[in-house]
């Protein structure tokens, strides 16, 4: 009868120690598989994701392809692209207008802008910056017909185009026109303004040297640079200031310097514009 019991609480034994040997079994190869593929919620290497807000309409820095199932493309796009796969993030595209992109980086609703950034002096003392990666100063853009207007005292009386939002330009009017005799008004995108020009709605818009010179090479529109170029100011991506993301600006930072010496940042500028716009004119 005794030799029985043993030989039961001994069958037992063996069997609690199968199963325990088949949990931990089940465990090292789950944690195989969390290690080969993505990381797994929660753990320290799980891949960061950065939200970039941008209007997606401002061509060719940022702007839907719709030859391309409205894919984001473009110099900032691509640049950010690069630095995402140097840095191993990954990158999630807010869209909204341009007047509601600084309030969208305000409410953490993104963590930075693409999208032509100009780092005015008001500007960088609210948000820590990246290196600049674009030099291109504003130019007023009309009709090619238009022989009259050429800078904004010729405007006087007249309609001009601007984005909401873009305070920079608006200040520049409002200097050079502190009656008011300039009609400004206001387009959700540039392209909005192009076209109004083109129509005969407007007298002027503002632009980029450079966008302006893109847009007239891929569309061939009737439009022209008028005047002087306006001072040219650097742009960048914006971050809120914090610890964090001083850390990350700074990895940004170098990752841009790396691009820019193997000559990558060159070769995307070529590319959109015909000119490397990512270093100031010489």
């Amino acid at each position: 009868m005794v030799s029985i019991k043993k030989s039961k609480w001994y069958l037992f034994k063996r069997m609690l120690a199968g199963a325990v040997l088949a949990v931990v079994a089940a465990s090292l190869l789950a944690a195989c598989g969390a290690s080969a593929g993505k990381p797994a919620s929660g753990s320290a290497k799980e891949q960061k994701v950065v939200r970039i807000g941008t209007n997606g309409a401002f061509y060719p820095y940022s702007f839907k392809n719709t030859e391309n199932g409205d894919k984001l493309e473009g110099y900032e796009i691509e640049i950010w692209e690069k630095i995402a796969e140097e840095l191993d993030f990954t990158i999630e595209y807010v869209l909204t207008d341009f007047a509601s992109l600084f309030g969208a980086l305000e409410s953490k609703k993104i963590d930075t802008i693409v999208n032509s950034i100009a780092l005015s002096e008001e500007r960088k003392t609210k948000y820590l910056f990246t290196d600049p990666y674009v030099y291109s100063g504003a130019q007023l853009v009309v009709k090619e017909e238009n022989t009259t207007v050429n800078s904004l005292e010729d405007l006087k009386g007249k309609k001009i185009g601007l984005v909401a939002g873009n305070k920079i330009m608006l200040n520049y009017i409002k200097e050079a026109d502190p009656e008011g005799k300039i009609e400004v008004v206001t387009y959700e995108t540039g392209e909005g303004a192009f076209r109004d020009v083109l129509l005969g709605r407007l007298d002027a818009t503002f632009s980029t040297k450079a966008a302006a010179l893109a847009q007239i090479k891929k569309t061939g529109q009737p439009i022209r640079l008028a005047g002087e170029q306006f001072v040219v100011i650097p742009a960048g991506s914006p971050f809120l200031i914090n610890d964090d993301n001083k850390a990350f600006v700074q990895e940004v930072n170098t990752t841009l310097k790396k691009l820019r010496d193997n000559g990558t940042i060159k070769q995307i500028a070529e590319k959109w514009y015909g000119e490397d716009i990512s270093k100031p004119a010489e």
